[in-house]
């Protein structure tokens, strides 16, 4: 099952959790759009602030970031919140998952549930399923794991629900390729 990380993260166990979290990533980008709304209209200033300014804040612990990372983070999130939504339905049986989604991530793969070795996500947010080889990398990655169930979400605006997408699925292997819409 490849190495096992101590699991640090966010544990979810209801829907109603997850919701507490989404409001969380939209309360930190309210806070972000008033910054934005009260800014001068000189163009490259603002590109500049945006991208070197501490503007904006982490969708989930609240600390300061650059508006870029902000945007980056709150839609990291969002995919793997979202997604664990949908998990606590598809699987009760897991009692809860932990969420740690992105480089830093403290345990193997975005989600995981509580009960060791049910179900493994990985989760990513792109232009287009191509973008950077994610959900490549991502369906490379949980074709080696030994999760009972295994799952790659993606929100990407070519997919505007929350659907399986079979056509992305790879012959063979059993994940399962879901979009995510929010």
């Amino acid at each position: 099952m490849g190495s096992r990380k101590k699991r640090m993260g966010l544990l979810v166990r209801t829907p109603a959790e997850a919701d507490a979290l989404m409001d969380k990533l939209t309360q930190a980008a309210s806070q972000t759009s008033a910054w934005l709304r009260a800014q001068p209209d000189e163009p490259l200033a603002l590109l500049r602030a945006l991208k070197f300014t501490k503007a904006g804040f982490h969708p989930i612990n609240g600390h300061s970031l650059n508006f870029i990372e902000q945007i980056n983070q709150t839609w990291t999130f969002a995919t793997a919140i979202a997604a664990t939504r949908l998990l606590l339905v598809r699987h009760p049986e897991a009692e809860g998952f932990v969420l740690a989604p992105g480089a830093h991530a403290s345990q193997d793969l975005d989600i995981m549930s509580v009960v060791e070795g049910l179900v493994g996500a990985e989760t990513c947010a792109v232009t287009r399923p191509t973008s950077n080889r994610k959900l490549a990398g991502d369906l490379d990655k949980l074709a080696q794991r030994n999760e009972r169930y295994r799952y790659a979400f993606m929100m990407c605006p070519l997919f505007p629900s929350t659907s399986r997408q079979p056509q992305l699925e790879r012959a063979g292997v059993p994940v399962e390729v879901w979009s995510i819409h929010v």
